[in-house]
């Protein structure tokens, strides 16, 4: 599987040392960097490049999946959920890793490294991977409403509040 990586100053060791990881268990993986330490790194844009490549790449049929990092990995989120056909979800517990693919159908996850080890990561995100969306129709029509409200602003007969 293809796995698109970004991070800030605060996740750059952790990005590294999961890289590794993940290169050794056989994916691919991109790094959307930095590549360098900077204290005065800003991660939007690290998170938005690593989110819009795992949508492109989900579009076009290849399998991947991304992985954000930060302080607190809530900013890295709220950044890849700015992409369209992006579910990113932030995972502190190997249930939250696995109910965000089960459930959510999530294709992002987000990991604060100031609040977990490496180990813990590393568990997050094995177990990401290895959870299959169920297809539960309930699920389904969920983020099927989600994806309409992305796109059109609305979801038709659900009472959103223009």
């Amino acid at each position: 599987m293809r796995i698109h990586i970004a991070t800030d100053h605060a996740g750059l060791e952790f990005s590294q040392t999961l890289q590794q990881h993940l290169r050794n268990a056989g994916h691919e993986v991109i790094d959307h960097g930095p590549t360098d330490f900077d204290a005065l790194d800003d991660y939007p844009a690290f998170c938005i490049n690593a989110a819009a490549a795992t949508a492109r790449d989900q579009a076009a049929g290849v399998a991947a999946l991304g992985v954000v990092f930060g302080g607190s990995g809530n900013g890295e989120q709220m950044a890849a959920n700015k992409v369209a056909g992006v579910r990113a979800a932030l995972v502190w517990s190997l249930a939250t890793a696995t109910l965000a693919r089960e459930h959510n159908d999530a294709n992002v996850i987000s990991i604060g490294a100031r609040q977990h080890t490496i180990d813990e990561a590393v568990s997050f995100i094995d177990a990401f991977i290895a959870e299959p969306f169920s297809g539960d129709e309930r699920h389904v029509r969920r983020i099927a409403q989600l994806a309409e409200y992305e796109s059109t602003g609305d979801i038709p007969g659900k009472g959103v509040d223009h």
